[in-house]
């Protein structure tokens, strides 16, 4: 009896086991399977929008940035001012507008200018009988009818006629009119081609001329401005003058301009410590507006580093990781530590190195991966 008990036990606990046997592989196959794929996701051979590029060392820049602002060249602006004082009949101009040299500006109704005719043509009477009265001296003297004094005071009297009429005309020129047209409406025009950068008067104002406190408007030639910033201190080792610039602007960001440094200030300001850095930028186009804000962006110094598309960085609130191509469709998740960046670029300092095969563009395509 106790035999046919034991051989019973024996074939229950052997049972047991081969359960056991049965149901362990299982399990670590499925083990095995995820560890295998830790750290990386698995996407098809061909999918689309994923490209990949090589990781090599490169030449990294570094620059100076300056903060800047563009300005109109101040030899190139001109504060029209009337020649005479007057009332305006007519503004012919408004802010921003071209305009050409000799463009009528302001039409004004001058006393000054119709003073400065009744002189002018007083002038011309009085020479006409002057000269006049020269030519019969000289027959007189001819005939020793009148004594040679008499000849020379006719002479001077015939010279200084003459000079007044001059300076009359001279007078009427300076205003900026033809003396043998002109009436008593004195015409304001453009002594320079360029833009209206403000107007300071209106139809129906009285212009005090030369003594008016602010000018009819303001024009200025922006074919050429300068973009202008400030260095500090720390910094002015890497500043020299004629050394190449590049300038940026908040209004254009995918633009550059470059230039020269042709100034640099030699005093420094008491309050921000920096000094003044002046680059000049060609603007045929007057695709640069005065008042512009932007940068100026220097080169220091260039190093050897590796940069990658700003495209095959993914960023998840203070981290940033790109993928590296294991091969097989396979795509390892690697944190970096960025730097700087350039144009586009990134400069890695830790996390990948060269020779790495990575994903530049359709990173965020695999965040979704399936596992292996």
């Amino acid at each position: 009896m106790k035999s046919v008990v034991f051989f019973v036990a024996l074939i229950a606990g052997a049972a047991v086991c081969g359960c056991g046997g049965a149901s362990n592989p299982s399990d670590q196959t499925k083990a095995a399977s995820s560890d295998s794929s830790k750290g990386g996701n698995y996407v098809a051979s061909d999918a689309k929008g994923i490209q990949t590029i090589t990781v090599k060392t490169s030449s990294v820049p570094d620059y100076l940035e300056l903060a800047a602002h563009i300005e109109a060249d101040p030899t190139r602006v001109v504060h029209v001012f009337a020649p005479a004082g007057g009332r305006i009949t007519e503004l012919k101009v408004r802010p921003w507008e071209r305009v050409d040299k000799g463009q009528t500006l302001a039409l004004l109704q001058s006393s000054d200018l119709a003073r400065a005719m009744a002189d002018y043509q007083r002038a011309v009477a009085d020479n006409e009988v002057k000269q006049k009265q020269l030519v019969r001296s000289q027959d007189l003297l001819t005939h020793r009818a009148i004594a040679e004094k008499d000849f020379q005071q006719a002479q001077a009297d015939a010279q200084s006629a003459k000079a007044a009429l001059d300076a009359a005309r001279e007078q009427i020129l300076v205003l900026g009119m033809d003396p043998d047209k002109a009436g008593s409406q004195l015409r304001v025009t453009a002594p320079r081609s360029g833009v209206v950068l403000d107007v300071n008067a209106a139809q129906g104002e009285f212009s005090k001329s030369l003594d008016a406190p602010m000018p009819l408007c303001t024009i200025a030639d922006i074919t050429t401005v300068w973009a202008l910033g400030d260095v500090f201190e720390k910094d002015l080792s890497a500043v020299k003058s004629g050394q190449q610039a590049t300038v940026t602007l908040n209004a254009y960001p995918t633009e550059s301009w470059k230039g020269q440094i042709s100034v640099i200030s030699d005093t420094v300001d008491p309050v921000t410590r920096t000094l003044h850095v002046r680059v000049i930028l060609p603007n045929a186009n007057m695709h640069i507006k005065p008042a512009m804000f932007g940068s100026i962006r220097i080169l220091r110094s260039n190093s050897q580093g590796i940069l990658v598309p700003a495209s095959a960085v993914i960023r998840e609130g203070t981290e940033a990781y790109i993928f590296v191509d294991r091969e097989n469709g396979k795509y390892e998740r690697r944190n970096v530590k960025l730097a700087r960046s350039f144009d586009g670029s990134l400069e890695i300092t830790s996390g990948i190195a060269a020779g790495d095969k990575i994903v530049s563009e359709g990173g965020l395509l695999l965040r979704e991966g399936t596992q292996d």
